[in-house]
């Protein structure tokens, strides 16, 4: 389609092009430079000025995240550039919902002009090769999904073969030299492997073997690998209880290909759901060992026996709710026997229970009644003007009467004795008429029995009532006893705590910081 340009001098033009992997198996005419060749010429056969040239080799067109495609995006918000020229909408993207947003919202708003050369799409002039650009969007979009497909099930293939398609095998592991899916046994931390495995076997829990190993030094997978950390921590550089237990239930050191643990979401998406061992891929015997298969079976019977010898979790009116405040990970709760063999419940800081001998924190161990006691005290100081006990004995007095209590009458009563009396009567009477031979043995026992039952039923309702009675004069002191319970209660509320707190932080000098939910309260306190 030809496409005419009236104001050439009105546009900064960012020509933008893209290449992916999948891209290359079209053939030459979708290279970086057959794209650049054919931009140049377009932006030089209508005298555009070009501001810059934006090239992402390698990226897939599901993928936004584009270095270039990023920094053009950077100078369009600096209103740098007022066109984007691409050989074909493929180029911008084959993900048809975000390449739907830049044509339809994102350049109308920054009032960017888009052209595609081979789709005759232009969005500065209306054209029905504009009206199908959704359609030709979601036909990349399928394309990219098409493509998605294959190369996942050619990897599936691959991992039941048993060959390694990772980035990088096992820690212990290295890829093969010049064999292409293949992993050898590296030397250099083989020994850190073995020596874990032997450690295990001795009946060394992992959280020492991990202490061990951050006690000497020894360089974590990552940073033997020289992994990117995207967010630095406490436990950042160090061993850990859960990386040894995940070492040594790993098939790989036994010669065993393990892969399939993380599966992507989508083809638009990087972000992996971690599998359940039942669906991965596991292939055995593909390269060798560094534990043989004995010891890693007793290794296992080890892990598997100390489930139910850990130590038990405790209940306690904070659960969730505090935080170190040096580290801000989740305190933990231990207890220890007082002098008298009772359970005494502490907290301390995780990261230093974790990572003692590293210094990541300090232990801030303090007494959990304590911190519980400050916590309410806290919430009773705030609230006090709020909860009038004045107010809240008049509202007990006025429930007390209205309850059950008061449910009963002098009236009633008489009422009742006066049933009383006539059943009483009625016993009498057929008592006599039994006597006289005017009721039979077997007529006489039912109805006794049942005319009696009544009786004692209102005699009990009589009973129960005069109790109550008696308690009626003391309506203001059973008000005053509610309203204590109530105050005294209230505060030790878990629901209520969770509800009105965000979270407790702990300082190293044992000061107490409460965070509240609502910003009022924040503001009292």
């Amino acid at each position: 389609m030809y496409l005419e340009i009236k104001n050439p001098m009105d546009y900064h033009v960012a020509l933008y092009i893209r290449l992916s992997k999948e891209d290359e198996n079209e053939g030459p005419s979708q290279s970086v430079q057959n794209q650049k060749s054919i931009l140049k010429e377009f932006a030089r056969q209508h005298q555009l000025l070009i501001y810059d040239i934006y090239v992402d080799d390698g990226w897939s067109g599901t993928n936004f995240e584009r270095p270039e495609f990023k920094r053009m995006i950077h100078d369009i918000e600096a209103k740098k550039i007022n066109m984007v020229v691409t050989k074909d909408l493929s180029r911008l993207g084959r993900d048809y919902i975000m390449t739907g947003h830049y044509m339809e919202r994102y350049f109308p708003e920054h009032r960017v002009r888009y052209i595609s050369l081979l789709d005759g799409i232009d969005t500065g002039v209306d054209s029905t090769a504009n009206d199908i650009t959704p359609f030709r969007a979601i036909m990349n979009d399928m394309y990219a999904k098409d493509i998605s497909k294959k190369i996942k099930s050619v990897k599936r293939d691959k991992q039941r073969k048993g060959e390694f398609i990772g980035g990088k095998p096992v820690y212990g592991y290295k890829m093969h030299p010049s064999e292409k899916n293949k992993i050898v046994i590296d030397e250099e931390v083989a020994p850190i492997v073995r020596r874990i495995f032997s450690l295990a076997l001795t009946g060394m829990s992992c959280r020492k073997i991990a202490t061990i190993l951050n006690e000497e030094g020894v360089p974590t997978p990552a940073t033997y690998c020289g992994w990117k950390i995207n967010s630095f921590g406490p436990y950042s550089g160090l061993w850990s209880s859960e990386r040894i237990s995940e070492m040594l239930k790993n098939e790989t050191y036994i010669g065993n290909m393990v892969q399939g643990r993380m599966v992507k979401i989508s083809y638009k998406s990087k972000k992996c759901l971690r599998q359940p061992p039942e669906n991965w891929v596991v292939v055995e015997g593909t390269h060798e060992p560094i534990i043989d298969s004995e010891s890693y079976k007793k290794v296992q019977m080890l892990l598997e026996s100390r489930k139910t010898t850990r130590s038990r979790t405790y209940d306690f009116l904070l659960k969730g709710l505090i935080f170190c405040h040096e580290c801000g990970y989740p305190m933990a709760v231990i207890n220890r026997k007082n002098a008298t063999g009772n359970d005494r419940l502490f907290f301390v800081c995780r990261t230093y229970q974790r990572f003692t001998k590293s210094s990541a924190c300090t232990c801030h161990s303090i007494k959990e009644a304590t911190v519980n006691e400050a916590v309410i005290g806290k919430l009773q100081q705030l609230f006090q003007t709020h909860l009038n006990p004045k107010r809240l004995l008049a509202i007990a007095e006025e429930e007390i009467k209205k309850s059950e209590i008061t449910g009963c009458s002098e009236k009633n009563l008489q009422l009742l004795q006066s049933r009383i009396g006539k059943l009483t009567n009625n016993i009498d009477k057929i008592y006599m008429d039994r006597i006289n031979g005017l009721l039979s043995e077997s007529d006489f026992q039912r109805i006794y029995q049942k005319a009696k039952m009544d009786r004692d039923a209102l005699e009990d309702r009589v009973k129960d009532f005069q109790e109550k009675k008696d308690c009626l004069s003391s309506i203001e002191e059973q008000a005053k006893i509610l309203v204590k319970q109530f105050l005294d209660s209230m505060f030790s509320n878990r629901q209520l705590l969770v509800n009105l707190i965000e979270r407790v932080e702990l300082t190293e000098e044992k000061n107490i910081i409460i965070k509240f939910r609502f910003h009022e309260l924040e503001a009292i306190s």
